[in-house]
């Protein structure tokens, strides 16, 4: 391959002070030899060398098998980690990576806690349902509760089995189905409970988060802040809203704002 001759070529010694020749009609570079060299990242060198009026270049077969870093990836060589082998044992995960005993087991136990919470949240939309309560915005609130609890039951269930986990449900407590309260009357005590029950399942969240990052378990401290904390933060914010607006009611039943 030959280039033709230009009004300046910039090259770089192999010592890499940068030389600039000029050319002008048949002006050539006075040494015989020249070579362009690259940063030392590259594995290149381009001897030049005069054939009349070009500039002869040629690709030296010379290689660097040193990185930018100093180390090089030899993904043949790393698949030979113990760690990294497929099992071939019948029910054992072929995803689980990294995934402790303490982090399954702490999944497990949050799955049991939005259940419960789920179930509770149920037992209170059955009771404002009834044809002598009849608070149907107080019923629709706490139905859609409990279905929240339980589709972030379910966020948990895939997700211990995306890590190759295994999902076991602990046994759920039934939850009362009389919520009078004589002081604050049964729509305010519900929303209190429902608040503190709020309460209780970020502490949890955060107590699971915190057992992420004792195992050193960054997909799981990231997914538990995705899909979890911000929105338990945003659902303890609506409930504290509805417990304040029950406490300013004349009448803490008359919640028939409440859609």
């Amino acid at each position: 391959m030959f280039l033709r001759s230009v009004s300046s070529f910039s090259v770089q010694t192999k010592q890499g002070d940068n030389l600039i020749t000029s050319l002008r009609g048949s002006s050539l570079f006075s040494s015989s030899s020249l070579s362009y060299v690259f940063p030392s990242s590259s594995a290149l060198s381009f001897p030049i060398r005069k054939h009349g009026r070009a500039l002869g270049v040629s690709a030296s077969l010379e290689t660097n098998n040193l990185a930018l870093t100093g180390v090089v990836f030899q993904p043949f060589e790393e698949l030979k980690k113990e760690e990294l082998d497929i099992p071939v044992a019948p029910q054992v995960s072929l995803a689980r990576q990294k995934y402790t005993d303490n982090c399954e087991a702490a999944i497990n136990e949050q799955i049991n806690v939005e259940y419960n919470v789920s179930y509770v949240f149920h037992s209170l939309y059955a009771y404002f349902d009834r044809d002598n309560i009849a608070l149907k915005g107080l019923a629709k609130f706490f139905k859609e509760a409990s279905e929240e609890e339980r589709e972030h039951a379910e966020k948990l269930m895939e997700y211990q089995n995306k890590r190759g986990g295994r999902v076991k449900l602990h046994s759920i407590l039934m939850p009362p189905s009389e919520f009078e309260h004589a002081e604050k009357g049964d729509a305010l005590y519900a929303l209190e409970l429902a608040l503190s029950l709020e309460k209780l399942t970020n502490e949890k969240l955060l107590s699971l988060h915190n057992v992420a990052q004792q195992n050193n378990d960054a997909q799981m401290e990231e997914f538990i802040e995705r899909e979890f904390l911000s929105e338990q933060e945003c659902g303890t914010l609506i409930k504290v809203s509805f417990t304040r607006v029950m406490l300013d009611c004349e009448d803490p039943n008359d919640v028939s704002f409440v859609v």
